[in-house]
């Protein structure tokens, strides 16, 4: 039985993960590169700069050591998508267990190539144990132990339903899915329409609109993403429209903070400083954009949003062409 777990990361995401599996483990390690955080949380039992007002529990250690997680039976990725294939490698070279349980809760696609997080650990752990964690999450409510739901995706059942047992507490409930690629390409593309969504928030568009773009942002998920290999029935659950609602209406989501503040006439460098974090969604709309080229796909709205913060149009302009378009049928 598993009572020990490695957390790479210690952003608020980390930070909330770490909080959920200390009820029921042993000791969590988060391992992170910030040599203050780690003793923060040490001595301290605070991760402040991310969760200011969360007390960690004893149980959870901080290091910022990475050869340390090959003492621990469980790591979860929760470093940001431009840093999961190094992590990997990382990992790769200290001799892990091939019977050490691996975790991607990353949301996004690799940049160029449009690989999964999970296809990006695999690559370098190929002999691992494999399964990946998605839902719509915030940390911020997570920590508080407010009711939430995830979904466990792994090609192995049993491995789902023994991670399924350890994650599930009295407010936090895990559902199962084999549908690996549905559920990480959901995640990925929800950050690109929770910046549209607050872009039509900043420029109050009102709620008429921004339902409209969430919705037709769910048809785009599921067009792209079931021609990327995932199944509609994933982009319908937890990781696809309800990760999906979480982003787009949530104080809580940066992608959607970073919307609105562009929709007020903000730059893109100025919002991303003062954010002070990272908003998965900018990189990610260029790596999804690519792929939709790639795949022959029609995204709209995922163009609107590539264009805003890759070619400086305007977010009015692109978002009153999206809405004048060429009318056709809404199942096209």
């Amino acid at each position: 039985m598993i009572k020990r777990a490695a957390i790479l990361g210690t952003g608020s995401w980390g930070t909330a993960l770490a909080t959920l599996l200390a009820q029921s483990l042993d000791e969590v390690c988060m391992i992170g590169r910030n040599a203050k955080t780690a003793e923060e949380i040490n001595h301290h039992h605070t991760n402040h700069h991310y969760l200011p007002d969360l007390p960690l529990a004893k149980n959870i250690i901080a290091s910022t050591d990475i050869t340390k997680a090959a003492e621990y039976p469980l790591i979860l990725f929760v470093v940001p998508t431009s840093a999961t294939e190094a992590t990997a490698k990382q990992l790769a070279d200290i001799n892990l267990s091939k019977e050490t349980i691996l975790i991607s809760c990353a949301k996004g696609i690799a940049a160029n190539t449009g690989e999964r997080m999970s296809q990006l650990i695999h690559a370098h752990l190929p002999n691992n144990p494999l399964a990946v964690l998605s839902g719509p999450n915030h940390a911020e409510e997570v920590c508080k132990s407010l009711a939430t739901c995830a979904v466990i995706g792994a090609d192995d059942h049993a491995l789902a339903e023994q991670l399924q047992e350890i994650f599930t507490t009295n407010s936090f409930r895990c559902y199962t899915s084999n549908d690996v690629a549905g559920i990480e390409l959901g995640a990925a593309m929800k950050n690109v329409f929770g910046i549209a969504a607050g872009i039509a928030d900043g420029l109050g568009l009102g709620d008429n609109a921004i339902a409209a773009l969430v919705t037709r942002g769910l048809a785009e998920m599921m067009r792209l993403g079931n021609k990327l290999g995932g199944k509609t029935e994933t982009f319908i659950g937890l990781s696809g429209v309800g990760d999906l609602m979480a982003t787009c209406y949530s104080p809580h989501s940066r992608n959607n903070r970073v919307g609105k503040a562009l929709g007020k006439g903000g730059k893109l460098e100025d919002i991303i400083a003062n954010l002070g974090m990272v908003a998965e969604g900018v990189p990610n709309t260029k790596s999804i954009h690519e792929a939709g080229i790639k795949a022959d796909i029609r995204t709209p709205l995922i163009d609107a949003v590539y264009q805003i913060l890759y070619e400086n149009k305007p977010a009015s302009d692109a978002l009153e062409e999206l809405l004048t378009r060429d009318t056709r049928p809404e199942t096209d």
